[in-house]
């Protein structure tokens, strides 16, 4: 005999819905990068830039008002630098710098205040960088080559050499084969390589802040058709297809 009632099914659980974007505040004093790593990071599902600041007083003041989840920091900047606001930022959010210093005492005075991690441009992919600062928002150190480089090399001048195997604690979720390739000369701009004019390199800066063709053309004074030649062979140089590729290569996190 069929059962004069059929248990009903249990009740599956719902989906589980995506984690809310991480909130970012980028502080650099180079409008370009700002708004290049604005664009990317706020075109993604998992992180958005909720604020942007030019000195380290701004990136305080914006940091108590939206209250960030982690703060983008630069190094060298007018006003008040870096450095000086990270001891401030710190007892607000969780602060990764993102530079293009790797000096030795940059470095180690920033891991001192109270910097999380500290990426150095032309070190990363986009990917790399949020991996790195979910991680730094859970306090898990995240740092490029160039910056553990710098920091081992202080270490070596101040340590005797039986303490040095308790120290790779800040590079152990940053290996190697990770991260892209380390740039051949240390005081040249990674972006050289990519052998652009003078003129390409100023309307790659352009398309980097989101101008489109016919506000570089006003910019530059010339015709959006010269406009046009100039981007193809830019995307030629640095081997892109699309301005958000280019802009990633040029930002150095491609």
């Amino acid at each position: 005999m069929r059962p004069s009632h059929i248990a009903p099914r249990p009740d599956f659980p719902p989906p589980a819905s995506a984690p809310p974007p991480l909130r970012l505040l980028v502080a650099d004093d180079n409008p370009v990068v700002r708004a290049g790593l604005t664009a990317l990071l706020s075109g993604r599902t998992d992180t958005t830039v909720v604020a942007e600041a030019s000195d380290g007083r701004e990136a305080y003041e914006a940091a108590l008002r939206h209250r960030p989840d982690v703060i983008l920091l630069d190094v060298r900047m007018p006003g008040v630098d870096g450095i000086s606001a990270l001891p401030h930022l710190v007892r607000l959010a969780p602060v990764m710098m993102l530079t293009y210093s790797h000096e030795t005492e940059t470095v180690r005075e920033a891991l001192r205040l109270g910097a999380g991690g500290y990426l150095v441009h032309g070190e990363f992919t986009t990917e790399q960088l949020v991996r790195a600062v979910r991680d730094v928002r859970e306090g898990r150190p995240h740092v490029t080559p160039g910056a553990a480089r710098a920091l081992l090399t202080s270490l070596r001048e101040g340590a005797p050499a039986h303490e040095l195997s308790n120290t790779p604690e800040l590079m152990a979720d940053s290996p190697p084969s990770t991260l892209s390739q380390l740039q051949p000369s240390v005081g040249q701009s990674f972006r050289s390589r990519f052998r652009l004019s003078t003129r390409e390199a100023e309307i790659m800066d352009f398309i980097a802040s989101g101008m489109s063709n016919q506000q570089i053309a006003a910019a530059c004074f010339i015709s959006e058709k010269t406009v046009k030649n100039h981007i193809n062979r830019i995307f030629a140089k640095l081997q892109t297809t699309t301005r958000s590729q280019a802009t990633a290569k040029w930002l150095g996190v491609a």
